[in-house]
């Protein structure tokens, strides 16, 4: 017996001799220490709470060094090797003499590493039991590297989101992949650094939620927040004036359960918290990409409110004081127009009778592009500077601690975006015209006299205006705009026609320079020949649409007629006549008049137009160089609207002749009509502007320019003859970005799906956003049935070239 207790204690004391001597402590990596995956070696945290070692997720068979919750072994927060798997069991985290974390494959070659050198020989890597795997100098607080600094789809206490405005260093969320995949995903959480503080969920570069900026206590859009507020106090830095970091982050208190925040592989961002009783996570709030209510970003379009409670209505309505920008759109649930205003504001130099609604209970609007003054003190000094600001739409408090004592000041100059109903303490005050507040109107004359009087002024002064002075031809020209005139007039600013007055002449219409009364007109006449059925329809279409279109980047019809044969329409003079002119160097003009700056007005300009044609509910089709006129300021007007439809109330037609080369993939091979084919127009049209190449020239075009944006090469794409772009590279460079994702074709996959003009105006107008990859452009497949390719060369108003040159059926790539 004795003789098998030796044998026993002297087989212990050679297991114990035997181990190996780089066995780690439980929570930390002294130098030369390691931990290897065939061996099954962890970190544990002190508390137990966290522990660090290798794992698969899910099915997958690859490998990964991860950090996950003791509690719950498939609740991983932390990947070192996201988008670096090993194969196998073969790895190895190491500790090395240069205080860097190595993780290495079955070869011994670096997959991941923390990236510093420069320890001493005291330092150690610990896993602290606040989930924190840190590098530190011995028994110094302070941290030569963290993990907390490097997230991946998990915000624990302690840890942040946001920027820091010295370094530049940003942290941010990232979603896995898939379930089994812990690569970055499409889904990312940001903290917004302009205006108020607020958390943002992207997928790729657009915004699906916002959680409403932080008001002092909580984000405005989340106020369960306050309900655990207890458990898990918020912090938020940056309302200083002068922050060195824009920072959210959020603590737990002693005792309170575990808790994180992740933003999954389904685009959903939420709060779990454990429950130990259950041994299963509790969801405190959820707010997903895919919300079909309220919570997908912009959902209701500019001025729109968004009830959760009224789903009969689709929840989306507009602010008081506004209506459907398209009622059509509407009847359809197509929301993303927009709402317009039932009464202009009355505010000039300070002065106005406007007057201030209070729309209750919301989640505020988007505050990008919104002014913060956090030093406000009250709500009423922020009301003063808004009403003494012609330009300011709407206002609310900053901040709403000390319940009625509220302070600091946010001002909205553009439109209110991606507003809704919640149950929330804030208010936001909404500008609106002194008429929309009621009270009765006072007429001093029976309504029948004025508009007798009126008509007979207007008679009066037509008759005198050919004979006495050019004010009072002026004031008729004034008095009749949008409306019809008589041949007359036509004739007498046309010198009855003549030739020489010929600025442009296009398949359908001659277009004269008309000149009355001091002021200079484009007339557009119809030709004779070309007054069949369709002809007629294509000119009532045009009056119809102008009409009720008014806006700054449109060209403006003046008046119309229609006597006898003659068909025609009046316009507003350009006097630098169509864009083609210049970006192609079309009758002997110079490309480099047009400079980089002035190129860059030119192509926001069109974006904000056809952006305002989408909202009212039309498609222009046929968007082109030669279609956009330019002031004499080189302000950009989309012009000829012969072809554009009423989106959804009209039928798309039978036959619709359109130019080669703009025209979008699904419209050319399927006749399938969307907004979408404008956005692909637009694309092909921003190209044409940047490289100063036609692309009926130059069938390749697209493709060109992706493979050169590919590879990074913007100047190489870039129109040599306006010269070095110099600081403005970087917002060119932008631009052949957005107009690569405007002509992706979106049959190839959902991902491909190009941006709704909102959305490019939002990418043109905020530079710091991040804008997803382009696809590389497919080719079309050639003309369907229903469209007719025709060419035109012709720079100026008109629409189509007398005749179809041979090309004009070719196909194209795009």
């Amino acid at each position: 017996m004795r003789q098998t207790s030796q044998l026993l204690l002297l087989l212990f004391l050679a297991c114990i001799l035997l181990l190996p001597i780089q066995a780690p402590a439980a929570d930390k990596l002294q130098k030369g220490q390691n931990l290897t995956d065939s061996g099954g070696d962890t970190l544990v945290s002190a508390g137990g709470s966290f522990t660090l070692g290798f794992f698969s997720p899910g099915v997958s068979t690859k490998r990964y060094v991860g950090i996950w919750f003791s509690v719950s072994n498939d609740t991983v927060y932390w990947v070192a090797n996201r988008d670096q798997p090993l194969v196998d069991k073969s790895g190895m985290l190491v500790f090395n003499d240069a205080a860097t974390l190595v993780l290495l494959d079955g070869a011994r070659r670096t997959v991941w590493s923390s990236d510093f050198a420069g320890g001493t020989s005291a330092s150690a890597a610990q896993l602290l039991d606040s989930g924190n795997l840190v590098v530190r100098n011995g028994s110094s607080v302070a941290y030569l590297w963290q993990s907390f600094d490097y997230p991946s789809d998990t915000l624990l206490p302690s840890m942040k989101l946001g920027k820091n405005l010295w370094t530049g260093t940003e942290w941010q969320l990232t979603s896995w992949r898939s379930a089994d995949d812990p690569s970055p995903g499409e889904y990312r959480r940001t903290l917004e650094t302009k205006g108020l503080p607020e958390l943002v969920l992207w997928r790729g570069n657009v915004k699906t939620h916002r959680s409403g900026p932080y008001n002092g206590l909580y984000f405005n859009g989340v106020p369960e927040a306050s309900t655990y507020m207890n458990m898990y106090p918020l912090h938020v830095t940056g309302l200083t004036a002068r922050p060195t970091e824009i920072t959210y982050g959020y603590t737990a208190v002693p005792g309170a359960p575990l808790t994180r925040v992740v933003v999954n592989h389904t685009g959903v961002a939420e709060r779990l918290v454990w429950n130990a009783d259950t041994g299963a996570w509790i969801s405190f709030f959820s707010r997903g990409a895919r919300d079909v209510t309220c919570d997908a970003y912009g959902k209701c379009g500019a001025f729109g409110l968004c009830d959760p409670e009224a789903a009969l209505s689709g929840f989306c309505g507009c602010l008081p004081g506004f209506r459907p920008a398209s009622t059509s759109a509407w009847q359809m649930k197509q929301y993303v127009g927009g709402c317009q205003r039932d009464a202009v504001l009355e505010c000039r130099a300070g002065k106005t009778t406007d007057r201030f609604k209070v729309v209750s209970g919301v989640k505020l609007p988007d505050t990008q592009n919104a002014t913060v003054d956090i030093d406000v003190a009250t709500l009423e000094e922020c009301e003063a500077r808004c009403y003494a600001n012609c330009s300011c739409l709407a206002y609310s408090a900053a901040d709403i601690r000390g319940g009625g004592n509220r302070s600091g000041c946010v001002l909205w100059t553009d439109a209110i975006v991606d507003l809704r109903l919640i149950d929330s303490k804030q208010d936001l005050y909404l500008r609106l015209s002194k008429s929309e507040f009621g009270g009765p109107s006072v007429s001093v004359f029976p309504t029948w006299i004025i508009i007798g009087v009126s008509v007979a002024l207007i008679i009066i002064l037509v008759l005198l205006a050919f004979w006495f002075s050019t004010s009072i031809g002026q004031l008729i020209l004034w008095l009749l705009e949008g409306h019809a005139v008589c041949l007359c007039i036509i004739r007498k600013a046309t010198g009855n026609f003549s030739e020489e007055n010929i600025i442009g002449r296009g398949g359908f219409s001659d277009v004269y320079m008309g000149r009355l009364f001091g002021r200079e007109f484009a007339v557009k006449r119809l030709i004779r020949v070309r007054l069949t059925d369709k002809g007629k329809q294509d000119f009532k279409r045009e009056v119809k649409m102008m009409s009720t279109l008014t806006h700054v980047n449109l060209a403006k019809l003046l008046y119309h007629c229609r006597e006898g044969n003659e068909w025609i329409l009046v316009y507003e003079y350009m006097e630098n006549k169509s864009l083609n002119r210049y970006i192609f160097a079309e009758q002997n003009e110079d490309r480099s008049s047009l400079n980089w700056a002035q190129r860059l007005e030119i192509i926001h300009g069109i974006a904000v137009g056809v952006e305002y044609l989408h909202g009212m509910g039309f498609v222009h089709r046929d968007l082109k160089p030669g279609n956009i006129l330019l002031s004499d300021t080189w302000k950009s007007k989309i012009a000829d609207f012969t072809t554009a439809k009423l989106f959804i109330e009209e039928e798309t037609d039978p036959t619709v002749v359109l130019t080669p080369g703009y025209v979008a993939p699904e419209y050319l091979s399927e006749g399938t009509l969307t907004i979408k084919c404008d956005v692909y127009s637009f694309g092909v049209v921003l190209l044409e502007i940047v490289t100063g190449t036609k692309r009926t020239g130059m069938p390749t075009l697209l493709v060109h320019a992706w493979e050169l944006w590919n590879r990074r090469d913007i100047e190489g794409l870039l129109d040599q003859a306006v010269g070095e772009p110099g600081e403005l590279l970087s917002a060119l460079a932008r631009c052949i970005h957005i107009a690569l994702l405007c002509v992706q074709n979106p049959h190839q996959s959902p991902e491909e799906d190009r941006p709704s003009m909102s959305q490019v105006v939002a990418m043109l107008t905020s530079t710091n956003s991040q804008l997803r990859m382009p696809s590389k452009p497919t080719a079309n497949r050639g003309a369907g049935p229903s469209v007719q390719l025709i060419s035109d060369d012709t720079p100026g108003p008109s629409t189509i070239s007398r005749s179809a040159s041979p090309a004009a059926n070719a196909v194209y790539d795009s």
